[in-house]
């Protein structure tokens, strides 16, 4: 699965990429990210009163009870009732990306491996979902008292890898939404329609562009 990916597009690009405007990007001074973890906070975007707006939402929403409700980063059966609920449109979201990481299987240590469209890295995006939780997350610098809060938390889709992906991690990849229509898409038309983006990239759209960093650059 996915734990890792990059971000290290300008904000001004995320937002003029995505179709934001300046009042509607609440993520203040955003860095450049090279190294995106599980847990951490990250942007996304998402569509509030029929404008897209940008945030920091935390990366894991809970799963199932039955699993023991483990934060879960990478979602790929959209048909369980633990997920239908978030996969509605307003639930939907998208997660701002320049490259991913999946971890080769070496010895003595696994080697993060990093893809992206090409090799400049331009921006696309994880088909994502979010929902509002409380309960206690973040690490003791964000949250020293480990209380109760609530929290925007978001993950993302995958699904089968294509031949690019697959010879490094062959259970799966993220799903990637690369062009204007596939953004909107997913950010609005009914869930079936929506969920028709749930398909690999086509090989020729990427290509590895690392191997053996943590964060990519």
């Amino acid at each position: 699965m996915c734990n890792l990916y990059s971000l290290k597009t300008p904000q001004a690009a995320i937002r003029e990429t995505f179709g934001i405007a300046p009042a509607d990007d609440r993520t203040g001074n955003l860095p450049l990210l090279p190294g995106i973890f599980p847990d951490q906070m990250a942007p996304v975007v998402r569509v509030e009163e029929g404008s897209r707006v940008l945030e920091m939402f935390r990366w894991g929403i809970p799963g199932p009870k039955a699993f023991g409700e483990h934060p879960v980063t990478n979602v790929r059966n959209v048909a369980s009732p633990h997920w239908r609920p978030w996969l509605k449109p307003a639930y939907r979201c998208l997660v701002p990306v320049s490259s991913f990481s999946e971890y080769a299987d070496t010895k003595p240590r696994k080697t993060p491996v990093w893809f992206a469209l090409t090799a400049e890295r331009p921006l696309f995006a994880f088909a994502g979902i979010w929902r509002p939780w409380t309960g206690v997350r973040g690490t003791k610098a964000e949250n020293p008292d480990r209380v109760e809060a609530e929290h925007r938390l978001y993950s993302f889709l995958t699904t089968e890898a294509n031949g690019v992906v697959g010879p490094v991690h062959p259970k799966a990849m993220p799903v990637l939404l690369t062009t204007p229509e596939e953004w909107r898409t997913w950010l609005e038309a009914p869930t079936e329609e929506a969920l028709a983006l749930q398909r690999p990239l086509p090989d020729a759209m990427m290509r590895e562009v690392a191997r053996g960093e943590r964060r990519d650059g």
